[in-house]
């Protein structure tokens, strides 16, 4: 999915930190997706020459630039956007990641069969590499990612998606639940573990993974079936087409994001609860056909419990 390009003016630090690291002027333009509490810049000279420029907003985004900085260093691949320069504290307005300019690649919108799989092809050369030293272990996050346990201490949330009713959650809650305990995240694969179209591109042959912030390393058939909801909700294939045979990563990824879904916005005008619902939306069914519970899609909408 191609970004929207907004005209605006940077902070003076952010264009004085890019001016020290690459060069002064340009033309500022910012990347609009809605998704990240980065920003996130195309910086565009008479000359024809473009950067694309990510800066934090506050600590915590901060931390995660840093994180993305780390990987850049580490590790040096076709498929990663070409790394141009970067800054811990470029100028106090913090890290600062410059890379190549991708936004006139083809992002995949809407998702062809071609696409697919050389996506599929890509990810099977990341996760033939070692992650770096440093990485984060996937198994860390496992209490994020098993998000069955919170659906069941307040079922609300997730209920008030519309995704399924209360009787069919009830039937299904120890089945998924169980599946997901049983997932095995351990490895020493590099994982992007953030794929999505608006993190997948085609420029001049090659695909390009972009936004490493949350690699680490563990099960690559884990990476994979992370991708599947959000390439089923776009209107590719089946999740079981690309990964067959995945119950307790069905069940896992369906816990994570329908324990999601139904919260409120982190943030006004995010549209991260509506992407996860999408995502719940194709992961929940998925994880159903693969335990062989009822398709929740069937099930009558009772109302949510107050």
């Amino acid at each position: 999915m191609r970004a929207t390009l907004i005209d605006d003016l940077p902070d003076e630090k952010l264009a004085t930190a890019v001016a020290d690291l690459v060069r002064p002027g340009g033309r500022w333009r910012k990347v609009d997706r809605g998704y990240t509490q980065a920003q996130q810049w195309i910086v565009r000279w008479p000359d024809g020459r473009s950067v694309f420029v990510k800066s934090g907003t506050d600590a915590l985004t901060w931390g995660w630039l840093e994180a993305e900085i780390g990987v850049y260093a580490a590790v040096d691949a076709p498929w990663m956007p070409r790394l141009v320069a970067s800054a811990g504290d470029g100028q106090g307005c913090g890290p600062v990641l410059v890379l190549e300019d991708l936004h006139e690649a083809q992002w995949p919108d809407p998702w062809e069969d071609t696409m697919v799989a050389a996506v599929v092809a890509t990810l099977e050369e990341v996760h033939a590499r070692t992650a770096p030293a440093g990485l984060p272990p996937l198994s860390d996050r496992r209490d994020v990612l098993h998000g069955w346990p919170l659906v069941a201490r307040d079922p609300r949330p997730f209920l008030s998606t519309g995704l399924a009713g209360a009787r069919w959650l009830e039937r299904a809650l120890p089945v998924l639940e169980a599946a997901s305990a049983r997932a095995d995240l351990s490895g020493d694969a590099l994982l992007h573990l953030d794929l999505r179209s608006d993190n997948i591109c085609r420029h001049r042959g090659q695909v390009k993974l972009v936004d490493w912030t949350w690699a680490c390393r563990g099960n690559p058939v884990f990476d994979t079936c992370a991708w599947l909801p959000s390439l089923h909700a776009e209107g590719g294939p089946r999740p079981e087409r690309i990964a067959p045979g995945q119950p307790e990563f069905a069940a896992m990824l369906a816990g994570y994001f329908c324990s999601q879904a139904g919260l409120p916005p982190q943030q006004p005008g995010s549209q991260r609860r509506a992407v996860q619902r999408a995502q719940a939306a194709a992961a929940l069914p998925w994880a159903a056909r693969e335990l062989g519970l009822p398709d929740p899609g069937d099930a009558p909408r009772e109302g949510v419990p107050r």
